[in-house]
């Protein structure tokens, strides 16, 4: 079977004056798709408050909170951790397609937590007296889940305060490569283990950068559990992704900072680094 990453998913607080909140409404209520290597990619993904990717072309929402329309309408979402700025919408995201008669969503969660989600939905349950109808699986750094014949995907460790994951997206031919042929499927099981690379080398990897200037050292960043973007351009060589989406953007970002450190990357990341900054 031969598979090529397609997307690679990696995510791992702040003030507003009155004036930026309100920019932040008319941004959410305008915002577009980016359309990105043939993908339309849309979300709203502030540090600290609010992050939902969606991939409407493949079905897949990553992460949710505020449950937006385009995102409740995904049948697949997979949640990278327990943070509430990004599960905070689960029930409300299960809810929501029930009230629409939609079919009920496939939620995969990293396996360390799936026992908290359980209990989350029965209490749930419990207030809102309703099923909640929904699959929750547990996925574990290096298993698989398949969305359909032609399409899985795979969790990879990721690296923050609490335990996350991230989920590399693969397109599937029904084909085994031949420098695999004849390998026991133990083996082959041993060496997806070993594929976290495959998110450096995704068609598109989207991944936070929560912090662009010397609002916050690298130090600091880290201690937080989140990327600095000098920590990407030290770095560059190991991308080999066609485009790389930066999300997550702390809240005391004016879109002009992370518009002007963006403007300003060297090469070979100029030319293939977009910013999700709906919201901003």
């Amino acid at each position: 079977m031969a598979s090529s990453a397609e997307i690679a998913w990696e995510s791992i607080d702040a003030r507003f004056d009155n004036q930026k909140q309100q920019k932040k409404k008319k941004n959410r209520a305008g915002a577009e798709d980016l359309q990105i290597k043939g993908y339309p990619i849309g979300g709203l993904s502030i540090a600290g408050h609010e992050t939902w990717v969606i991939m409407p072309s493949l079905n897949l929402a990553f992460d949710i909170v505020k449950c937006p329309q385009h995102a409740i309408s995904q049948q697949f979402l997979f949640i990278s951790h327990g943070h509430m700025d990004h599960i905070g919408g689960l029930p409300m995201y299960v809810a929501t397609r029930g009230l629409y008669r939609m079919a009920p969503p496939t939620i995969i969660v990293p396996k360390v937590i799936k026992e908290s989600v359980e209990k989350l939905f029965e209490v749930h349950m419990a207030m809102n007296h309703s099923e909640l109808e929904h699959t929750l699986v547990g996925l574990d750094v290096g298993e698989e889940f398949c969305v359909r014949k032609d399409l899985k995907v795979r969790a990879f460790k990721t690296y923050h305060v609490i335990p996350s994951q991230g989920y590399i997206v693969y397109s599937v031919k029904q084909k085994l490569k031949q420098e695999y042929s004849g390998r026991p499927g133990a083996e082959l099981k041993s060496l997806r283990l070993l594929d976290n690379a495959d998110a450096l080398r995704a068609k598109i990897l989207i991944m936070e950068s929560t912090y662009v200037d010397n609002l916050c050292m690298v130090e600091n960043a880290k201690d937080y559990g989140h990327t600095h973007l000098s920590e990407i351009i030290s770095h560059a060589d190991r991308f080999e992704n066609k485009a790389i989406l930066l999300i997550h953007f702390s809240a005391w970002y004016q879109l002009d900072v992370i518009e002007n450190a963006l403007s300003a990357l060297p090469p070979p990341l100029a030319g293939r680094v977009f910013a999700l900054t709906n919201g901003f």
